[in-house]
């Protein structure tokens, strides 16, 4: 008996290992990230001389990913049967993400729960970025300012009649201005947020660094 219990439990231990994380496509809505990259790479791309920092590009506000989103919480590193995405896919999306890596990192987080291929997610991404109006102002700020966190929320609203205050939110690291994050329905179109998405930035003096 003692004999069949252990190649049992060697049979077991044989066997793959389930993958981690929740289904594919369970989810209620998406949250889409902006990261504003001058302060990125002030706070932490200079320090690892990331390419997205480097002179030759003009960054502004990039994409940061597209997540599904539970009313509470969030799934990440769904169970999926899709093709991880190609390196020449993730390069594609360099130009609003910034590197493919990032590109990579949000495919295997977030992407795989969107129940879509990598191609359809990276389609849906670019199509949500480029219906959020990204304000100019900021754009043509010459020197780091300090400002009120809710002045950018204010900013994105204005240049964007058709979003409610609880749709967006702003949230700051490190006493500076982080991202912009947009509430969204599967069809893309804006939402109120879960109350654990909402957690605006307070601050008074956030700063703000120009694109270089």
């Amino acid at each position: 008996m003692y004999r069949l219990i252990l190649t049992l439990l060697c049979g077991l231990w044989t066997l793959p290992a389930l993958a981690d994380g929740e289904a594919a496509g369970d989810f209620d809505y998406y949250v889409l990230s902006l990261s504003w990259s001058p302060n990125w790479c002030a706070l932490t791309g200079d320090a690892r001389d990331s390419d997205q920092c480097d002179e030759r590009h003009d960054h502004g506000w990039i994409l940061h990913g597209l997540w599904p989103q539970y009313h509470r919480g969030f799934p990440s590193y769904c169970r999926s049967t899709r093709r991880a995405p190609s390196r020449a896919m993730t390069a594609e999306m360099a130009d609003l993400m910034g590197s493919p890596g990032l590109a990579w990192h949000q495919w295997k987080k977030h992407g795989t729960c969107s129940g879509l291929s990598a191609g359809d997610y990276f389609e849906l991404s670019r199509r949500a970025y480029g219906a959020l109006r990204r304000p100019d102002v900021f754009r043509r700020l010459d020197k780091p300012v300090r400002l009120p966190a809710s002045v950018v929320q204010d900013a994105f609203l204005q240049a964007n009649p058709g979003l409610e205050p609880d749709m967006l939110t702003i949230t700051c690291k490190d006493g500076h201005i982080q991202e912009a994050r947009l509430c969204l329905s599967r069809d893309l179109d804006p939402v109120p947020c879960g109350q654990d998405v909402v957690r605006d930035c307070r601050l008074k003096d956030a700063l703000f660094t120009p694109v270089r």
